[in-house]
């Protein structure tokens, strides 16, 4: 019987990060979604618009790509901040992670909002988000009457506390 180390070691060893085929459409001068580096989980996605995009302080705005995705049926794409502007600037994704459903055609639109302490710009092809495909599972919900009891039961938003 192999011991959890040789199952790591095996599987860090031979074990290929996943591809999945999503056709996408681009606009004229849209850019096609981006890995940086080879380990990279989200593929980077840049504004398309014709003139630059101010968003003031303490507010959001839908910003377009220029991008069409078809998402095989059981995946799906998620939307999520790129962590320099956060860290940078206070720029996010207002709905992390944002859902890009498998039957959506429409317009990959990222709706960012400015939490920093300046109006930021946005300019075009700036990268402004990264998406990520990830498989779905769907749940069957079930009718009932009760619950099973936990230790937790229904505590939660801070029922354990802080401290160790």
């Amino acid at each position: 019987m192999q011991s959890v180390v040789d199952c790591v070691f095996f599987c860090y060893n031979h074990c290929v990060m996943a591809k999945v085929n999503v056709k996408c459409v681009a606009s004229e001068g849209a850019v096609i979604p981006e890995y940086k580096t080879a380990g990279a989980a989200g593929a980077d996605v840049c504004a398309h618009i014709e003139s630059d995009i101010v968003i003031p302080v303490g507010k959001s705005a839908m910003i377009p790509t220029g991008l069409f995705f078809e998402i095989p049926e059981g995946y799906e794409i998620q939307v999520r901040p790129r962590s320099g502007l956060a860290a940078k600037n206070g720029v996010t994704v207002l709905n992390t992670p944002g859902t890009i459903d498998s039957d959506y055609r429409g317009e990959l639109r990222v709706i960012l909002i400015n939490l920093g302490n300046e109006d930021f710009t946005i300019h075009n092809n700036d990268r402004i988000a990264q998406i990520i495909i990830a498989p779905v599972t769907q749940a069957v919900f079930i009718p009932a009457t009760s619950l099973s009891e936990t230790e937790r039961g229904a505590g939660g938003f801070g029922s354990t506390g802080v401290k160790n």
